[in-house]
């Protein structure tokens, strides 16, 4: 603007006697002289700001030291960008300089800059000293005018909240001043500011009301802080208390997850954050301005990792018991553990039911370890109970125990079926065949002095729990079961491979598969060592040709 144009424009306002007349624009340069002449001249007409400038080096401004008194901290400007001296000698002088954030919005204005030499007040501090009437008393983060204090934040900074959009405060265009469009009322006994807002010149700044607010009306809010004594209470104190309430709120998310660490957790967690977004409001309405970000920016990584640990422990412990499930897998039938995780109450009282039941064993076994390595004896063991494992599953029985060189597989639990004795028919000339292979696989010297024999019956049984209170394991007892077992004898001594009772292929059918394969021969009553009675039994081997190894 021209400073004839200005001078005319203060002459105009001056006129109409504003309490202060504030002038933002820098007025570092020369101009025509008679214009200059004419502005000091208005300038000097009544009571006046001018504005002024600092400088600093760096992109950020530096602090003074920490020692304490009222200008501790304070801004430290390199230098400052004065008016020149005719017009300083008319008005006072401020300094316009604001602190925006990285959005670029004004935050809070300093309103005290001190350089190495001298210590400037701002343009909104000297426009209220001037219009208050008082004498300034600068104290520790607080200003007293008129009687009343100021408070303001860490360094002397005032912040600001802003009371709306543009035109908020109220604004008279350059043009009506000059043409007299206005009315004495709206300037008299006013504080006046007049500033030059360039479009795209960077004289505007955004703020949550408006993205593109003239400086001047920036100046005019603080201005209006000052005089009317609103301003937001920011402080060491309530920075203290947001540095203390950042700390507790990451403890508490931290214990909340550790306290629960699903969802109840996550909605607590929430719940809190929640609670201080409300109180924060709240006290923001009321004057004070407690930081929002802070608190959660510092709970926020934390909260984050110990999250990160609690999932990276939580998979690291779910790996180890699903490594200790495959482990415990190999000691304990899949369908049987599967039912105990299931129903853990299961056989805690032992139950009567009907079932099948297969011993087979390994001949001539004990003689052989006496002469054979026991290396070669537990590979030897290991693939036959391999054998014996793979051809249970496959029917659907469980190998109840393995016994030395033998085991024992039941037919009926977890749960009895139907054709549980079929199964198991099945089962024994899957056995026999199987083994006759392995046998095969041994060296000459080892199969010729090994055989097997199987014995199977079906009846009732008790299937419980036995054990004491640091092991127990699932059997089955009874008459059925020692009536198998006995059996494996009775195949040995008649030559078979096979010796089931008359009850188990009769509840197997009519149509059983064993009696159309292999030889059958029975049924023969027969005693059973230990029984008075004796027992109908059938007798099976594979076809002729093959060696009997029993």
């Amino acid at each position: 603007m021209p400073r004839a144009t200005l001078a005319r424009l203060v002459e105009e306002i001056a006129r109409y006697k504003p309490k202060v007349l504030a002038l933002d624009v820098l007025l570092i340069d020369a101009g025509p002289a008679q214009d200059d002449e004419a502005l000091a001249r208005a300038l000097g007409t009544t009571k006046s700001v001018i504005a002024a400038a600092a400088t600093f080096n760096e992109t950020r401004q530096a602090v003074g030291s920490k020692d304490g008194g009222p200008f501790a901290e304070l801004p430290i400007a390199s230098d400052f960008l004065m008016p020149r001296k005719q017009f300083a000698d008319q008005a006072e002088v401020g300094i316009v300089n604001l602190n925006t954030d990285s959005s670029g919005a004004p935050r809070a204005m300093p309103m005290l800059i001190h350089s190495a030499d001298r210590i400037m007040l701002s343009m909104p501090l000297r426009v209220a000293s001037a219009a208050s009437d008082d004498e300034l008393v600068i104290d520790n983060n607080t200003f007293r005018l008129a009687g009343r204090g100021v408070p303001t934040d860490v360094g002397h900074l005032l912040p600001m909240s802003y009371y709306g959009p543009r035109g908020t405060i109220r604004t008279i265009g350059a043009s009506r001043v000059l043409a007299g469009d206005i009315t004495p009322s709206g300037i008299e006994g006013r504080v006046v500011v007049l500033g030059v807002t360039v479009t795209g010149g960077g004289d505007t700044f955004s703020t949550p009301f408006d993205p593109a607010m003239p400086g001047v009306e920036v100046l005019s809010t603080a201005i209006t802080h000052l005089l009317a004594k609103d301003t937001l209470i920011r402080n060491a104190t309530i920075r203290l208390f947001d540095a203390g309430f950042a700390i507790a709120l990451a403890v508490l998310c931290v214990a909340l997850l550790a306290w629960r660490r699903n969802a109840a957790g996550l909605l607590a967690i929430v719940a809190v954050m929640s609670l201080w977004a409300i109180l924060n409001t709240i006290a923001y309405a009321h004057g004070i301005w407690m930081s929002a970000a802070l608190p959660l920016v510092a709970a926020g990584p934390p909260t984050i990792a110990f999250g990160a640990l609690q999932i990276w422990i939580g998979r690291k412990h779910a790996a180890d018991l699903d490594a200790r499930s495959a482990l415990m897998r190999q000691f304990h039938a899949p369908r049987l553990r599967d039912w105990i995780l299931a129903y853990p109450d299961f056989l805690l009282h032992p139950r009567h039911q009907d079932a099948a039941v297969i011993f087979i064993d390994l001949s001539s076994f004990t003689t052989l370890s006496e002469t054979t390595d026991p290396h070669m004896m537990r590979e030897m063991l290991k693939s036959f109970h391999a054998l014996v494992d793979d051809v249970t599953v496959a029917h659907g029985g469980l190998v109840i125990n393995f016994m030395g060189d033998g085991a024992m597989i039941l037919f009926g639990l977890p749960q009895p079926a139907d054709d549980d004795a079929a199964r198991a028919v099945q089962c024994c000339i899957d056995l026999t065949r199987g083994a006759e292979r392995w046998l095969e696989t041994l060296p000459a010297s080892i199969s010729a002095k090994t055989g097997f024999k199987i014995g199977a019956h079906f009846g009732e049984i008790v299937a419980s729990r036995l054990g004491g209170d640091s092991y127990q394991h699932i059997t089955a007892t009874g008459d059925t079961v020692n009536i198998a077992s006995r059996l494996m004898e009775v195949a040995a001594s008649r030559g078979a491979h096979v010796a089931m009772t008359d009850s188990l292929l009769c509840k197997a059918g009519d149509h059983s598969c064993i009696r159309n394969t292999g030889i059958l021969s029975g049924p023969t009553l027969v005693k059973i060592r230990g029984r008075r009675t004796g027992v109908n039994v059938w007798f099976w081997q594979s076809e002729p040709g093959q060696t009997d190894r029993s």
